[in-house]
Order: structure tokens, then C-alpha cells, then sequence
């Protein structure tokens, strides 16, 4: 196993080619993470919609959930949320402001592009009429809940939760086999779920499914809109998703193990 202080120079390298990679690459590789996200998302919904009370669904969701971190990590696909660690070879100088702010652009609406085309996909094939349309009610309720949430809520679940994938993806570069790299992923992640933190990119697919799953099934969505997906919802969870993974584990870490 590797310490934490050789995890901090081996992120070092990782990170660095993270800026260097093809443009085309680099958003290809974002939308396969952001249906990676997603498909972990469904799968934890349909798993969990008819738990017999709220503790058992999140407990549900929260075992089913890391799939989605496991195929991104394992499988090879860029994930905005962990690109935030991406300002350790920034602030060490291997790698330039501007390559970080290329990767997160590119990566951050592939991710986009990812959730959608999932949420697309479920919708319209019907996967949400699972046990007499209580998916496609718990996938609507979901949604509104994440598009109604207030700016402070948002920010600061979006830290917690960024603290937490950033963790995974961090413990993740702690082993060299596979099965090790699965534990260190699973646990954090499930963490994030348990407590109902916010993740903007599972918040691609998790909004927009619920705005598809109203307008397909004419179940209603109060209060489920465009403006409550991107700027209700998306900008202060993605504020906090950056200081959450940049700030609180990047910038400490390498302030802990790289800074001279």
C-alpha cells in the first residue's frame, strides 16, 4: 500500500497528464464518466424506491451508488469532481492554472452530456415504470427536492460531498490491484450517500431524469424547472464541489506532503 505521501507525487504525475490530454479525449472521456455517474445513480434508485423507510432507502443507495465512481476510476473516464485534485501538480508547478481550467471545462460538460443521455435513455425506454410507476414517483420526488434546495444548502453539501469523492479517488491510488482500489473507492462514497450530500455531477442525471420521467409519465413535478436545475441547484453544489475537492483536500494535501 502505498502512504499518503507518495500518493501526493504519484497525483503529481496523474494530474499533470490530466491537463495534457487531447481536447477531443478529454470531453469524450467526460461524457463516458458522466453516464457512468448516472447508470450508478439509476441502478441506486431502482434498488432503493420501495425501502421500507428513508434510513433503509439511503443505506440501499448507498451500497448500489459506487459503482458508478468504481467504472469511472477502474474503467478510465474523466470526472470533474475528481479533477478537482488537479490543483496538487498546479500548485507544485508541474502543471499550468489554465491546463487545470481546460480539463474542468471540457470535463464538466461532458459530464453533463453523460447524466442527460441516461436520463434520455431510462425515460424513454420506461425503465421508471418499475413497481407500478414508484421509481418513476421517487425519481420525480428527487428531483424537485435537488431543484429546491437553498443556495447555503447546496454550497455546503457540496463541500462534504466533494471532501468524500476527492477522499475516494485519493485512497483509490493507495493500492496497485484492483480489488484493493474497490474498497478504498466504496467506503467514502458511501459516506457522501448515507448522509444525502450533493454531488453536481450525479445532479446531471438526477434532475433532468425527473423533469423527463413528469413530462413522459404526467406525473406532476412541482417546482421542478430549467432555472432550479442550473442555477438553484447546479451553481452552489458545484461551488462546493470545488472547494470541497480542491481546497480541503488538494491544497492540503499537497500543503501536508509537497510544499517545500
Amino acid at each position: 500500500m502505498k502512504s499518503p505521501a507518495e500518493i501526493a507525487v504519484k497525483y503529481e504525475s496523474v494530474g499533470k497528464g490530466k491537463t495534457e490530454l487531447n481536447a477531443l479525449k478529454t470531453f469524450l472521456l467526460g461524457i463516458l464518466a458522466g453516464a457512468y455517474i448516472a447508470l450508478g445513480g439509476l441502478g441506486s434508485q431502482i434498488a432503493s424506491c420501495t425501502a421500507a423507510d428513508p434510513s433503509s432507502a439511503r443505506m440501499i443507495s448507498s451500497v448500489v451508488f459506487p459503482i458508478g465512481l468504481f467504472m469511472v476510476l477502474v474503467g478510465g473516464a474523466e470526472l470533474f469532481t475528481g479533477n478537482c485534485l488537479i490543483i496538487i501538480p498546479v500548485l507544485s508547478g508541474k502543471a499550468k492554472l489554465s491546463g487545470m481550467l481546460k480539463n474542468w471545462v471540457l470535463v464538466y460538460f461532458g459530464n453533463m452530456v453523460g447524466g442527460f443521455l441516461i436520463a434520455l435513455i431510462a425515460s424513454t425506454s420506461h425503465i421508471y415504470s418499475f413497481a407500478n410507476n414508484a421509481l418513476a414517483e421517487a425519481v420525480i420526488n428527487t428531483a424537485v427536492a435537488k431543484a429546491n434546495i437553498s443556495f447555503s444548502d447546496g454550497l455546503l453539501r457540496g463541500i462534504l460531498c466533494n471532501v468524500l469523492v476527492c477522499l475516494a479517488v485519493w485512497c483509490s491510488f493507495s493500492a496497485d490491484e484492483v480489488a484493493g482500489k474497490v474498497l478504498a473507492l466504496w467506503l467514502p462514497v458511501m459516506l457522501f450517500i448515507i448522509c444525502g450530500f450533493e454531488h453536481c455531477v450525479a445532479n446531471m442525471y438526477f434532475i433532468p431524469a425527473g423533469m423527463l420521467t413528469s413530462a413522459i409519465y404526467g406525473l406532476p413535478a412541482d417546482g421542478l424547472s430549467l432555472f432550479g436545475f442550473f442555477v438553484t441547484n447546479l451553481i452552489p453544489v458545484t461551488i462546493g464541489n470545488i472547494i470541497g475537492g480542491s481546497v480541503c483536500v488538494g491544497a492540503m494535501y499537497y500543503a501536508i506532503y509537497l510544499k517545500k
